[in-house]
């Protein structure tokens, strides 16, 4: 099965993001294309958020995806929200292409992330490692830069 997103903010464009995934229960592999000479150099929080919906902005997308009710860590830990994938880097003309596969992301049954949104933060993601309260939510990654919901594709 295969999903997109492309990622915005209310001005511009920032990229896509194609998911794959081979069946129910196999790996699924994120294809990361970023390209706009907005964003900042160097690391930035990349998450999948509860809901599908953009009407006011990025915050609309409410916090991570987390069925399981588990803090905040990094994308191969074992006690993290099933929508922490880290971070992305992003070199000094604004781009990032990059590959992700992850156990916990998937395209089937109830918690698909297919109608739910990416959201590429401003900051950097400390994986749950920040020593309070905000980075067990949160990884204090900052604002939300750009966001788009992820919907099914042939």
């Amino acid at each position: 099965m295969n999903a997109i997103c492309v990622l915005r903010n209310d001005k511009e464009s920032f990229g896509k993001i194609k998911f794959s995934q081979e069946k129910d229960g196999a790996p699924t592999t994120l294809t990361v294309e970023l390209e706009n000479g907005a964003l900042t150099e160097g690391h930035h929080g990349f998450h999948v958020h509860q809901f599908g919906d953009n009407t006011n902005g990025c915050i609309s997308a409410g916090p991570h995806f987390n069925p399981f009710k588990k803090t905040h860590g990094g994308p191969t830990d074992e006690v993290r929200h099933v929508g922490d994938l880290g971070n992305v880097a992003v070199d000094g003309a604004g781009k990032c292409t990059t590959v992700i596969t992850d156990p916990q992301v998937s395209l089937f049954g109830a918690n698909s992330v297919i109608g739910r949104t990416m959201v590429l933060h401003a900051g950097v993601d400390d994986l749950g490692k920040g020593g309070n309260d905000e980075s067990l939510k949160t990884g204090n990654a900052g604002g939300r830069v750009a966001c788009g919901i992820i919907g099914f594709c042939s």
